[in-house]
């Protein structure tokens, strides 16, 4: 067995949305933000279709104003997913949103208003069962912890979501998670590890404004790596400029490699080098690209030579070793046959459908 770096899941209380559990013993949950504009309904409708078939758990719906919405009702007849309205500052847009039936709110109860508004606000989202998100950002911290602190800081951070915290609990609000997000890693990191001692509520995870596909992949799996291994997290979204649905898959193979969620194919590839029998980069391109409708978690090896080719094929369901003139072929670790690189692809695809197939039958079975 491999040896184990996440530390024990920190004990929160469990909320839902819709109908995906957050926190207690839930699995982690992994959700996007959609960025076409809501007032446009099929291409919002399009867009959380698509992030729901990469695997998302949640999709959030930015909701600014009045136009939007009124797009709402619609959008979510035609989606399944659980829908979450992102509203900054007007109580009306979250009292709307509610009524169009979103599965949860994101707002700071601190930044919509009077008492008379807030109240107004948690009544509604106590009557239909809908959790409260308190997003903190380092950017938009509120002046007074600014001013306290002298700037942004893991402290001002914490002490801004234990303002909001106390302001939802004062009116007997408890279903509530929490966002600590700062575009500085230490920061972040540092703000959840402080909270987490504090509140026994879950944690939404993220980097937030990380950057590119390829900058805010490592910024996100470095800073989501170090809080997620403290046994710290119950629901993540990493903020990428790029196409939502990488946003999905980034976010899982993060949890993936910590042993924390198993969805999808776990490929496990080797840099490549000279001493490489068949083009390596090609052939892992090509599986990540038909192998991506796969959700149900098989793990395959693609080793470009015999020097630790056979140990990682020992490991795992599928396996190639490549070898001259012919492949070996691994099926649960354990030598199947040989094979030529011209049909390899097709010959690992097929079996890991096979594979997946399987898996969904016993699912279904039992």
């Amino acid at each position: 067995m491999r040896d184990a770096i996440v530390k024990s899941r920190r004990k929160t209380r469990q909320l839902m949305v819709g109908d995906v559990a957050i926190g207690g013993d839930a699995p982690i949950a992994v959700q996007s933000m959609t960025n076409t504009l809501t007032t446009d309904i099929d291409a919002t409708v399009a867009q959380v279709c698509a992030l729901e078939e990469a695997g998302a758990d949640i999709v959030r719906i930015s909701v600014p104003d009045a136009e939007s919405a009124r797009a709402m009702p619609e959008i979510l007849a035609q989606t399944t997913i659980p829908v979450i309205a992102d509203i900054h500052f007007s109580y009306k847009m979250a009292l709307l949103s509610l009524d169009a039936g979103v599965h949860g709110l994101r707002l700071n109860p601190g930044n919509i208003g009077s008492q008379d508004r807030v109240e107004r606000v948690v009544k509604a989202a106590q009557e239909k069962n809908i959790s409260i998100r308190i997003g903190v950002n380092a950017g938009s911290l509120e002046k007074e912890f600014n001013e306290q602190y002298g700037e942004p800081c893991a402290d001002a951070m914490v002490a801004s979501a234990l303002r909001h915290i106390r302001i939802l609990e004062d009116m007997n609000f408890n279903d509530i998670k929490i966002s600590l997000k700062a575009s500085n890693i230490p920061m972040t990191v540092a703000a959840y590890r402080k909270l987490a001692k504090k509140v026994d509520y879950p944690f939404h995870l993220g980097i937030t404004e990380s950057g590119s596909l390829f900058g805010g992949t490592v910024k996100s799996s470095v800073g989501l790596g170090l809080i997620l291994a403290d046994g710290i997290g119950d629901t993540v979204r990493v903020s990428l400029a790029a196409d939502p649905k990488e946003e999905i898959k980034v976010g899982f193979e993060i949890l993936k490699s910590l042993g924390l969620r198993h969805r999808g194919v776990n490929l496990i590839a080797c840099p490549s080098c000279a001493r490489q029998k068949f083009n390596v980069i090609e052939a892992v391109q090509e599986l990540e690209s038909r192998l991506a409708h796969i959700q149900e978690s098989v793990d395959v090896a693609i080793i470009g030579c015999v020097v630790n080719g056979p140990g990682e094929a020992q490991e795992v369901q599928v396996g190639i070793t490549g070898g001259y003139p012919t492949h070996t072929f691994y099926h649960d670790g354990e030598k199947f046959g040989r094979i030529k690189s011209h049909n390899m692809i097709d010959a690992l695809v097929e079996e890991v459908e096979k594979r997946a197939a399987d898996i969904r039958r016993k699912e279904q079975e039992g």
